[in-house]
């Protein structure tokens, strides 16, 4: 049997920015629709590439919406995404103002008190910081930034506050097409407990739930994407 050299070059790479490939997953779930440049909002967005699940959309033309509270975090959106919508708040359920937990490692910062203080039992975490922070809701934002349209991906990680956001959503008449949320609890032990009850609801709204990567659920909506098999 002649030995056979796998080809090698740009053609066969691919570049992911999220922790477990998320981004690439949804990427073929958007060729699957043949959506090339989808729409975005980014709840927690945190940084512009690093573990990000809309770097890779920006990059090949995708405009969207990021929210990140964290005041040091957000100045990097405005330099590296300056072609995006970039916004210094958080999501409540009004506009309003709320205390937003800085913590130690800033990929936990929280909005949720009892968030903030569980870390301190899951490992060598503290608060260093609380600061009142502006915050207003999802419809909101979208009547504001996006003519009342809901942008076609919703990345969410917001740390305690995820289910408050996903229930908010009114599922007739404006929502997205893709989901990746945050589903798993945190733990340094690897012991995290998924939100079952979460990812129930939102199975109950007309998503399929397309993947799972252990810390982020992938949903779809159903009747779009059966739509695409047709």
């Amino acid at each position: 049997m002649p030995f056979f050299k796998a080809p090698r070059g740009k053609k066969w790479t691919k570049i992911s920015y999220s922790q477990s490939g998320e981004d690439l997953i949804i990427r073929f779930i958007f060729d699957q629709l043949q959506i090339k440049n989808p729409t975005y909002i980014d709840i927690g967005a945190h940084h512009p590439f690093y573990l990000s699940n809309t770097a890779l959309f920006y990059e090949s033309g995708s405009r969207g919406i990021n929210i990140e509270p964290d005041p040091l975090l957000f100045t990097l959106f405005l330099k590296y995404r300056k072609k995006d919508i970039n916004l210094n708040i958080g999501i409540g359920e009004r506009q309003g103002e709320a205390d937003f937990y800085i913590i130690s490692t800033p990929t936990l910062n929280t909005f949720s008190k009892k968030e903030a203080e569980n870390y301190n039992n899951e490992g060598d975490y503290s608060i260093t910081q609380v600061i009142k922070t502006p915050v207003n809701s999802v419809e909101n934002i979208i009547s504001e930034n996006n003519n009342g349209l809901f942008p076609q991906l919703l990345n969410l990680d917001a740390e305690g506050i995820d289910e408050l956001i996903v229930r908010s959503i009114d599922y007739t008449q404006n929502f997205p097409l893709v989901m990746c949320i945050e589903t798993i609890s945190f733990s340094t032990s690897g012991n995290g407990i998924q939100n079952t009850s979460l990812i129930d609801f939102v199975i109950s709204k007309g998503y399929i739930h397309y993947a799972n990567t252990y810390i982020n659920s992938i949903f779809v909506r159903k009747d779009i994407w059966r739509q695409r098999q047709l």
